[in-house]
């Protein structure tokens, strides 16, 4: 499977750098980085906002952001992102039953906490077309997480969803992260 378009033939040395540094972090070709080639402004952008994603900070754990990456990426329904973002979620204790219920009823799954079911629901909501935002929710979600997580939580789960929104428009197929 192929994206719609090809990579440029050339691309710029300053841009190669960032390409072959995330393909030796990632041990894999990132299209979407040498199709963004095309337009310089855009890969940059786009590098700079994939440079700063979050982590880990404070009570915003490797674990739950993982949980915001992956529920973001199923309802996105980005084969390239559900594979990215899902890859090695074992690392941080995410079990076979948690991840598989991220595309489903995961209210059931009784190894949740409270605090990652909020933050799955409202990623699940800020991933939906169109944005609907129960006030209900919101106020559940702001009285789990301080402002600062409530930030993190919103723009990890809208990063996820811009890529989403890119990777598909340019079809780009799945890297093999999970290979």
């Amino acid at each position: 499977m192929q994206a719609f378009i090809e990579q440029p033939k050339r691309i710029p040395f300053f841009l190669k750098l960032g390409i072959l540094f995330s393909e030796k972090i990632t041990g894999k070709t990132m299209l979407p980085a040498r199709i963004l080639a095309w337009y310089p402004k855009a890969a940059i952008g786009s590098g700079v906002m994939e440079s700063l994603v979050a982590h880990a900070d404070g009570d915003m754990t490797p674990r739950l952001l993982k949980l915001i990456r992956m529920t973001a990426s199923y309802a996105a329904a980005c084969p390239f992102c559900v594979d990215m973002n899902s890859y090695e979620y074992r690392d941080v204790g995410i079990t076979d039953a948690e991840a598989e219920s991220l595309r489903g009823d995961f209210e059931q799954v009784s190894t949740f906490s409270e605090r990652e079911k909020l933050a799955i629901a409202y990623a699940r909501l800020i991933s939906q077309t169109p944005l609907k935002f129960h006030p209900d929710l919101v106020e559940r979600v702001k009285s789990a997480f301080t402002e600062r997580e409530f930030v993190i939580l919103a723009s990890t789960a809208a990063q996820v969803n811009y890529w989403a929104r890119l990777i598909q428009a340019l079809g780009i197929p799945p890297a093999g992260f999970g290979r």
